[in-house]
């Protein structure tokens, strides 16, 4: 079974900072996670200047301005510091991956040399930039909150069009709530999308904690990204529903656990428990003394630990033939 690529998802949650960033990825790689995904955008690209932020950007942020152009251009990270990260994540053995939410950044991160392309649930229906994706070659992963199944079909279409081949994608369930109620995580529609499209699937979680993810790769998921924080209490849009650095370890430690659990489906005793068969089974053994030449019968036998003798599956194998020696009672016959 191949690993899950676990994506421990910093966002924007480096607060525009370079050293915040940087101390990201150290708790990233202290994590053990696969790769560390920022996000590529410019402010001016993604969104018009009278764009409201969301309510849970609102509730999660105390200043006064409902913009979303002013909170994202506070947020943006230039060529020279991608270059920076990228480097820097590759003196610390971690995968560097980061969001594309427009042209100018799909082209930028493509030039930094990016393997895979993250294609965020608000891109799904934004067909120029699916194609321009699609076009790369590349791996792609596509989140897809808020999507339907038409939707996320319509998407792959556009991304097998343009020349990427189905063994790069993985899709992943999401739901685009930050953080999202338990009852609408739908972990089935995971599967659903696995079974639907024939490809490699996984989840973009969103909700509190750590159980929602961990049952995902119980599930099959081969790909879980989750958001992390140095501190959830910190000033910007997503850190309350973030993961604080003890629960992300907790996380991968309980994914890798689970891995582990899952195991090859060949049902067979297994290495640990082949000591406990003789000593947790039973053989068939005198129930009282037995005397050579005695009918074995049902009041002279009975069955009892430990089981290194003859199988109680035999039980009507044996009932009726003849003693070959003497027994005391409680030995194995």
């Amino acid at each position: 079974m191949k690993k899950v690529f676990i994506i421990a998802e910093a966002g924007v949650n480096h607060n525009g900072s370079i050293e915040l960033a940087k101390k990201l990825i150290d708790v990233a790689v202290e994590a053990q996670v696969d790769a560390v995904k920022f996000q590529t955008f410019k402010a001016s690209n993604l969104v018009s200047k009278n764009a409201q932020k969301a309510d849970y950007q609102k509730n999660n942020m105390n200043d006064a301005d409902d913009s979303q152009f002013n909170m994202l251009k506070k947020l943006e990270l230039d060529l020279e510091t991608h270059k920076e990260l990228i480097s820097y994540c590759n003196s610390k053995n971690i995968m560097f991956l980061s969001t594309p939410f427009d042209h100018d950044s799909i082209e930028l991160l493509n030039d930094l040399g990016l393997e895979i392309f993250k294609i965020p649930s608000g891109e799904i229906t934004n067909l120029p930039y699916l194609r321009h994706i699609g076009k790369l070659n590349k791996k792609v992963i596509l989140s897809t909150g808020m999507a339907d199944i038409g939707e996320i079909e319509d998407a792959l279409d556009v991304l097998y069009k343009a020349g990427t081949r189905k063994e790069n994608i993985t899709v992943l369930h999401a739901n685009t709530m930050y953080p999202t109620p338990m009852e609408d995580v739908n972990l089935r529609a995971m599967i659903t999308i696995g079974n639907t499209f024939d490809v490699a699937y996984g989840y973009s979680d969103h909700t509190l904690g750590i159980e929602v993810p961990t049952a995902a790769v119980a599930m099959g998921a081969s790909c879980i990204e989750k958001h992390f924080t140095l501190d959830c209490t910190m000033e910007g849009p997503d850190h309350k529903a973030s993961l604080e650095p003890y629960e992300l370890k907790a996380m991968v430690k309980a994914i890798r656990n689970i891995e582990l659990a899952l195991g090859n489906s060949i049902k067979k005793p297994s290495k640990s428990e082949m000591p406990n068969i003789s000593i947790a089974r039973k053989s068939i053994v005198a129930k009282t003394a037995i005397k050579k030449g005695d009918t074995l019968n049902e009041t002279n036998l009975a069955v009892k630990r430990p089981g290194n003798g003859i199988n109680p599956m035999r039980w009507d194998e044996i009932i009726g033939t003849v003693s070959s020696k003497d027994y005391n009672k409680d030995e194995i016959i």
